[in-house]
């Protein structure tokens, strides 16, 4: 048999601005402007989160915070795609989808500051909590796909993940998982171009990550992660797909990881200074209310851990009680 080459779908990429931020009109998905402004505002409210969240860490305030800085258009264009039917499955860095989807922003606050009460998903929203470990809610998610189709659902999963976390077995198996069994899930990459400390170039070789949904029989397309319109445009089509009983889709959404403090924005040019401080109040009160529910009793510490308490456990609990008690009465200090 001689050499022939294979019929291997190419990696479609999608923009739908320019670099001047001109529109493409044959690509425009036609977002109504009441969906727009509420698109911007929220924009608006996750980029000044994201600041007051860092200060409130710097503070001692809340412990560990992943910012969205530079993720904003990438996340909010693919979440908008979502009926609040569809499942969104997060990992970290994710939260302005909940802003979106309707979560509390003292919630998130909470979370941060060490409470399990901030990851209480809200009645009726159909997330699932932010992911710490890598790649391990890629699983999760194609398992609520499948389980959605088993049922006869007619929706679709949305799950995030890093380019660090392409690299990752769990992502893998779960991508191999959903085109063998076409489950209906759309996996969304952020390539941000960087896994903590390690370059995109050390994640993988390939010159895209969308090219690795062919090995495993579904789509894959590359979009520009800071043109919302064309992360929504293409999660639109890769959701719709799902719901018709088409399979998984791979969106690598390219961004970039910007640093804390950057001199290349200037918001002066497309804000008004009173939306800011319409904002800038609605932070500042979620915080309030996240902080009037973080006075916990240290003994709390020992609940949520194992679901049977271990008898080390038991111990170390009865240990402190014992302090707090004799510190109240005055005997121990």
């Amino acid at each position: 048999m001689p050499r022939q080459t294979l019929d291997v779908p190419e990696v479609e990429q999608v923009t739908v601005l320019d670099a001047e931020g001109h529109l493409d009109p044959d690509l425009d998905p036609a977002i109504p402007p009441a969906d727009l402004r509420r698109l911007y505002r929220t924009f608006l409210l996750a980029r000044r989160f994201d600041e007051r969240m860092l200060r409130l860490q710097r503070q001692g305030r809340i412990g560990t915070f992943g910012p969205i800085r530079g993720h904003e258009a990438a996340v909010l264009g693919s979440v908008y795609a979502l009926r609040d039917t569809d499942w969104m499955v997060p990992y970290y860095r994710e939260w302005p989808a909940y802003m979106w989807r309707g979560w509390p922003l003292e919630n998130l606050v909470l979370y941060y500051a060490g409470h399990a009460d901030g990851m209480r998903v809200p009645e009726g929203i159909r997330d699932l909590p932010l992911c710490i470990p890598i790649a391990s809610q890629i699983p999760h998610a194609v398992g609520v796909a499948y389980a959605a189709r088993m049922k006869g659902e007619d929706s679709a999963t949305l799950v995030y993940l890093g380019d660090g976390a392409s690299s990752h077995a769990d992502c893998q198996e779960a991508m191999n998982f959903a085109g063998v069994f076409q489950a209906p899930v759309v996996f969304y990459c952020l390539n941000n171009q960087w896994a903590i400390s390690l370059p995109r170039a050390r994640q993988t070789h390939a010159r895209t990550i969308a090219q690795k949904a062919i090995a495993y029989g579904f789509p894959g397309i590359q979009v520009d992660g800071n043109d919302l319109l064309a992360c929504y445009l293409a999660t639109r089509e890769a959701v719709e797909r799902a719901r018709r009983g088409d399979g998984p889709t791979l969106i690598e959404a390219v961004t970039y990881r910007l640093s804390l403090h950057t001199t290349a924005d200037d918001p002066t040019k497309y804000r008004s200074a009173d939306e800011v401080k319409v904002v800038e109040a609605e932070i500042r009160q979620a915080v309030e209310r996240a902080e009037a529910r973080m006075d916990a009793p240290l003994l709390d510490a020992f609940e949520h851990v194992y679901a049977e308490r271990t008898p080390e456990l038991a111990a170390e609990r009865e240990e402190l009680r014992g302090l707090l008690a004799a510190s109240e009465d005055g005997s121990a200090r």
